[in-house]
């Protein structure tokens, strides 16, 4: 299954990073991107799996593709913004972390409102 690979990847990732932090503590940061984006690639077929499901499932409702676009937009800026805080912490710079996930909510409010006014409209038509 793969993810005992990406289990496998995480925890050298780690190992390594420690090594990597009492040897020389200036690459440490460079062994945990690294790890997080051979993960981060290691699931692209994954993604693409919820991407094609989306897109089905806008399809069969004949909602706006503006609609299907906001939503994957929300969904990229929560998992970006978890991973780069995540990167922060890492780095013993959570108060840059918590900067990063106050932008991410307000970026994700944002996108939001488009969404929360097309719901709005279709209950004001339910209503009588």
């Amino acid at each position: 299954m793969e993810i005992f690979r990406i289990i496998g990847i995480g925890l050298l990732t780690c190992i390594v990073a420690i090594i990597i932090k009492q040897i020389r503590p200036e690459f440490h940061i460079v062994v945990v991107l690294t790890g997080g984006i051979i993960i981060l690639f290691m699931i692209i077929d994954e993604l693409r799996t919820i991407f094609d499901y989306f897109l089905t499932v806008f399809n069969r409702t004949n909602l706006d593709y503006g609609l299907f676009s906001n939503v994957l937009k929300i969904i990229g800026v929560g998992f970006l913004t978890e991973f780069a805080n995540n990167v922060c912490v890492d780095t013993g710079n959570a108060s840059i972390g918590d900067k990063i996930v106050l932008a991410g909510k307000i970026l994700i409010v944002c996108l939001a409102l488009p969404l929360i006014t097309d719901l709005l409209d279709v209950i004001i038509e339910i209503l009588p």
